[in-house]
């Protein structure tokens, strides 16, 4: 029998395409003749004390949100010796597609109740855990104007990348990993435990979230419209095969930077540089398609 449900949900995810998708997953959950509840979070912290709760009272988390709520839930998990599972009704839910959990709710709650508990990796950045990928330079600029947009659904990402590149100006930083540093002017630096983010960019498409390490990507050089044409490729993860694209690997990365940057992870503010960035293998137990 299924373990009982506590559904954490972040009703304005996705536009507020989460609470849509609420409605279809409490009736299919009835149907299921489930043991749920649904809470709605206050913000990102409560969601990771709701997730605690969940595990003391033996029940799955189920995160219905975006990536910022689904880190926050695993987080929770992680601390607790939960179980997350993935409800996806966020703009990107790239860790749901990496992971191969569909948008459509009926797949979804059938991987909530009927998968099979798994282990991923989880980053951590100056303490704060987070699932997918922390970057910053460029990206910080990106990701800051995506959470202020009022472009709906993924043209968000599509927008913000525009405009911040308008104004960008180039960085220098300094890449530790593993001992080993290295100056960079350009970019980005893209700290990866899983491939994709920013709603199907798979900026690094060799990530893996069992291996218990961390794909670095980094972007070099001046020319914005080079920049530009990279875009396209990320994609399909063909940017890694171009010149001022370097990706290396490592479990503990230190970046600092000429000037201040926030670094964002699963699209939300993870902490400021200078960062420590490092892995936490196997941390978090997830709900899994039973043929991952």
């Amino acid at each position: 029998m299924s373990n009982p449900i506590s559904v954490i949900v972040n009703p304005s995810a996705g536009g507020g395409r989460a609470s849509k998708v609420l409605v279809e997953v409490e009736r299919l959950l009835q149907q299921r003749g489930a043991d749920f509840t649904v809470t709605e979070t206050r913000d990102l912290p409560h969601a990771r004390q709701l997730a605690r709760e969940a595990a003391q009272q033996g029940r799955t988390a189920a995160a219905l949100g975006g990536d910022g709520l689904v880190g926050a839930v695993a987080a929770g998990c992680s601390e607790s010796g939960g179980l997350l599972a993935i409800l996806p009704g966020g703009r990107g839910n790239d860790l749901a597609r990496v992971l191969g959990i569909s948008t459509d709710p009926v797949e979804a709650v059938a991987i909530a109740l009927d998968g099979a508990a798994g282990h991923i990796d989880m980053g951590d950045g100056n303490g704060t855990p987070f699932c997918c990928i922390a970057s910053c330079g460029y990206d910080s600029d990106a990701n800051r104007i995506a959470n202020e947009a009022r472009v709906p659904g993924e043209l968000s990402y599509l927008y913000a990348a525009v405009k911040a590149l308008i104004s960008w100006k180039q960085a220098r930083f300094t890449i530790d990993i593993d001992g080993e540093s290295t100056d960079m002017r350009g970019f980005s630096v893209i700290v990866a435990n899983s491939k994709a983010y920013g709603s199907g960019m798979f900026i690094a498409p060799d990530a893996d979230l069992h291996d218990g390490l961390l794909d670095v990507v980094t972007i070099e050089g001046k020319s914005r419209l080079r920049f530009l044409a990279l875009l396209p490729l990320v994609f399909k993860g063909r940017h890694v095969n171009t010149n001022g694209v370097t990706v290396r690997r490592g479990s503990a990365v230190r970046i600092e930077a000429d000037r201040p940057f926030t670094v964002y992870a699963d699209g939300d503010p993870l902490c400021d540089l200078p960062a420590v960035i490092t892995v936490r293998p196997d941390a978090c137990r997830v709900m899994l398609p039973s043929s991952a």
